[in-house]
């Protein structure tokens, strides 16, 4: 299991990354050793304290991420009480398999896979893969004591 400190432990963590539901801040080096930043969708497995995203195999991500699998990462709510989790980890690639990772993910975040959108992303035309992100190190942070509202 990956280190962390700050506000929760891995426990609390793992709710957090688990019932939230607002995109990943994902920050990784482009082939050129620029910064890049994107938003992804995510769903978080506590028992590998591991998150994965689904993205289309041509996005310009997957290359930069094929060159340096180094990434930081923020989740945390916009609403007060402000909480959340950054840290470090190592980005893997892999097919997504029948797009099962963005099925999951189009059913997380839109409650299912009948939307425009969904149709879209699930198009036999789209070639999706998964990037695994491999949590390193954390730091959570909980606002909620100074900001009114329950903490986790």
């Amino acid at each position: 299991m990956f280190a962390i400190r700050g506000d929760w432990d891995h426990e609390a963590a793992a709710e957090f990354l688990t019932e939230t539901t607002v995109p990943v801040r994902l920050s990784c080096h482009t082939p050129d050793g620029n910064l890049w930043m994107l938003s992804l969708w995510y769903e978080y497995d506590p028992a590998t304290g591991a998150f994965r995203c689904a993205t289309a195999a041509s996005a310009e991500v997957v290359r930069y991420l094929e060159a340096d699998d180094t990434v930081a990462f923020e989740i945390s709510t916009n609403d007060v009480p402000y909480r959340g989790v950054r840290g470090q980890g190592t980005a893997s690639i892999a097919p997504d398999e029948n797009k099962e990772v963005l099925r999951r993910l189009l059913t997380r975040y839109l409650g299912g896979t009948d939307s425009g959108l969904a149709k879209s992303l699930l198009s036999p035309d789209r070639e999706e893969v998964c990037i695994t992100i491999s949590i390193e190190r954390a730091y959570t942070w909980d606002f909620s004591d100074r900001m009114g509202g329950g903490s986790k």
